[in-house]
């Protein structure tokens, strides 16, 4: 980890000095990280969703989406061609959709890891704290759990009245279970500030997380945000490196949102700080309909073959796609310190 002052990160944050901090960002990522670069397979398994977050195109009450559900052997098969192209992990994400059960979910990552050797990540938002423990139980390893900004008063405004205090308690809570546990932020939120910028990325090096994801905001038509601009492509990157820079250990993903607003954002990211890339493997039918913002889904990184492009990508930078799982290192620390200390 890299001391700064608050000062210079703000000045980072206000473009000083672009080219320096991405040059640091990316060789503390290559020393940490070496030329591996990690592949997490994302099944966008439903777009059903019960929350009215305004920044989202999945949230309930826009009618204009159509909406999705995939069968579980669906998901069981969609993971398993992921897995057989070489991703280490296996995402499956969501949205709020309770009609999934926790044993469904269960039963679901049960049949991965029994068919292939990965790790499975979960991403189904406010679930109870018994169904993650459950989860983890069947084999789930890392749950990521998304923030979108650490202000407690701008979290309730954009969430529609949800408690911030809650949602960083579940963080804390699927931790105590044992799972590897992922946070982040969206860069760029209507009425947001460098400052504000600067207390996230404070906030989210103090979590101490396995994996800290920023992406930039992306208007969507269908939400209050509609005409907020869409300016936040270049902060984004200088977050994503300042995270680097203060949490080296932590694995931090190039998000497909860099690719909705710049060819190539994705391949960019993993030269300033990102050592993990994450394309969608949601069935074409479907792929298109897990609509959070515009443009999602829609580059060749994504799609039936998106885990092959997004190794082509990866080697095209003289990187290495990884077939690991991709362990956060900071985990593989204290794997070791136990035991050292055990012996």
């Amino acid at each position: 980890m890299r001391d700064f002052s608050d000062d210079e990160i703000l000045a980072y944050l206000n473009g000083c000095n672009d080219n320096e901090l991405f040059k640091l960002a990316d060789k503390l990522c290559r020393a940490e990280f070496s030329d591996q670069v990690y592949l997490r397979a994302i099944v966008e398994f439903s777009n059903f969703c019960n929350k009215k977050c305004k920044y989202c195109g999945l949230r309930y009450p826009n009618s204009e989406i159509t909406r999705y559900q995939l069968d579980d052997q669906v998901i069981i098969d969609v993971a398993s061609l992921a897995a057989s192209n070489g991703a280490g992990t296996i995402v499956l994400q969501s949205g709020d959709d309770f009609s999934y059960s926790a044993e469904r979910i269960g039963e679901i990552v049960r049949n991965i890891k029994r068919e292939h050797d990965v790790a499975v990540t979960l991403s189904v938002g406010d679930r109870g704290i018994d169904e993650y423990d459950h989860w983890f139980r069947c084999g789930a390893d890392r749950c990521l759990i998304k923030l979108e900004t650490t202000d407690p008063d701008f979290y309730k405004d954009i969430r529609c009245g949800e408690s911030f205090a809650e949602r960083l308690n579940l963080v804390k809570e699927v931790r105590e279970i044992g799972y590897e546990v992922g946070s982040g932020i969206i860069v760029g939120l209507p009425g947001y500030t460098p400052e504000s910028l600067l207390q996230d990325i404070l906030f989210l090096t103090s979590l101490d997380l396995d994996m800290i994801a920023a992406g930039p905001f992306i208007p969507h038509p269908e939400t209050p945000f509609y005409a907020s601009p869409s300016d936040g492509l270049s902060m984004a990157y200088r977050v994503t490196s300042l995270l680097r820079i203060l949490n080296q250990r932590s694995n931090i993903p190039a998000t497909s949102a860099l690719d909705s607003l710049m060819v190539d954002g994705r391949k960019i990211g993993l030269s300033r700080g990102c050592n993990v890339i994450m394309p969608s493997v949601t069935p074409n039918v479907n792929r298109a309909d897990y609509n959070i913002y515009p443009g999602k889904n829609s580059v060749t990184l994504d799609g039936d073959n998106g885990v092959v492009e997004a190794k082509e990508m990866i080697r095209s930078l003289n990187l290495v796609p990884s077939v690991s799982k991709g362990y956060s290192n900071k985990k593989c620390v204290l794997k070791n310190l136990n035991i050292m200390n055990i012996h």
